[in-house]
């Protein structure tokens, strides 16, 4: 019989719950524990290993379990706490997690996908750090019009430092990206859309990397920008995006942005729906989805933009 294991990974302990003997077990979260936990499933075989997302925690017990070749799959926790709630578990503990995890694993089969290479993985740490770098050189501009006399020397000075490591991170992305040819044509390949930037295509080639191996449906609903239907008998509710991957969807709403003023095809789009009634968001929105169906098509046939 087929077994499916549950693990519920918080920052000191890792509870686990495997089926079908249902047998609990709890270890730390630690290096020891890892591999003690690794090993161990590598000899029970389980047929599919399930954990949440847990901002990073469960990353270094995924790489432990992949080195293993055990099948595991990392799921949005939302998913986990909705399939609770329709069994009608509405109690939440981290080993009642471990258990409701591992049944859905058993219910759903969730996909197993590769991991990302350590190239992949440090390009995506590099560019999440320069948006968090980003995001507080923002806060302190923000604080700088505020402030009082008293506290602008320190908040300038701090503003001089963002932006010095803002630019270092820039220019250890951009060398990294020359380091790798696939990488640097992807990269050269994106970039002749007129829109997109070196953030831009660094942010799609780390967060997307399905990117030009999909069909346009599959690509879309990857990154959030497939409309979703709600409806039922005769009510037809207004579609809407749901979901996705974040990060992605920032990248080309930045590069829809630019393209609604410098991409004559995006413009043209762009305008045809405000003339048709569409609401500028929702005309916004059609654009970042017709963007990143370009750009899929772009990477799958290896061809650069054409306006044509």
């Amino acid at each position: 019989m087929e077994s499916f294991v549950g693990i519920d990974v918080a920052k000191e302990n890792l509870e686990i719950f495997a089926m079908p003997d249902n047998a609990h077990m709890s270890f730390p979260n630690d290096d020891e524990g890892r591999i003690a936990l690794a090993r161990l499933l590598a000899d029970m075989k389980p047929g599919l290993v399930v954990m949440e997302a847990s901002g990073g925690y469960e990353i270094p017990l995924v790489e432990a379990l992949v080195l293993r070749h055990v099948n595991v799959v990392v799921i949005n926790p939302r998913q986990v706490r909705d399939f609770a709630k329709a069994t009608g578990k509405l109690a939440k503990t981290d080993v009642i997690d471990a258990e409701m995890i591992a049944r859905f694993a058993e219910a759903i089969k969730p996909e197993v996908r590769p991991l990302k290479d350590m190239d992949a993985q440090r390009l995506q740490a590099l560019i999440a750090r320069r948006r968090q770098l980003v995001q507080m050189l923002v806060q302190e501009r923000n604080r700088l019009q505020i402030s009082p006399s008293c506290t602008r020397p320190d908040i300038e000075a701090h503003i001089e430092w963002l932006t010095g490591c803002i630019d270092k991170v820039g220019k250890d992305i951009a060398s990294f990206i020359k380091k790798t040819p696939l990488w640097r044509e992807k990269e050269n390949l994106l970039k002749t859309f007129k829109g997109i930037g070196s953030v831009s295509a660094c942010t799609l080639l780390a967060r997307l990397p399905e990117l030009g191996q999909l069909n346009r449906q599959k690509i879309a609903a990857l990154a959030g920008l497939a409309p979703i239907n709600r409806d039922s008998g005769k009510y037809r509710g207004k579609r809407t995006i749901f979901g996705g991957r974040a990060d992605v969807r920032s990248a080309l709403y930045m590069a829809a942005l630019s393209a609604i003023r410098y991409n004559p095809a995006i413009k043209t789009f762009y305008d045809r729906l405000l003339h048709a009634g569409k609401l500028p968001k929702v005309a916004l929105t059609a654009c970042m989805h017709k963007i990143l169906t370009i750009l899929n098509a772009m990477i799958k046939t290896n061809t650069p933009w054409c306006a044509r």
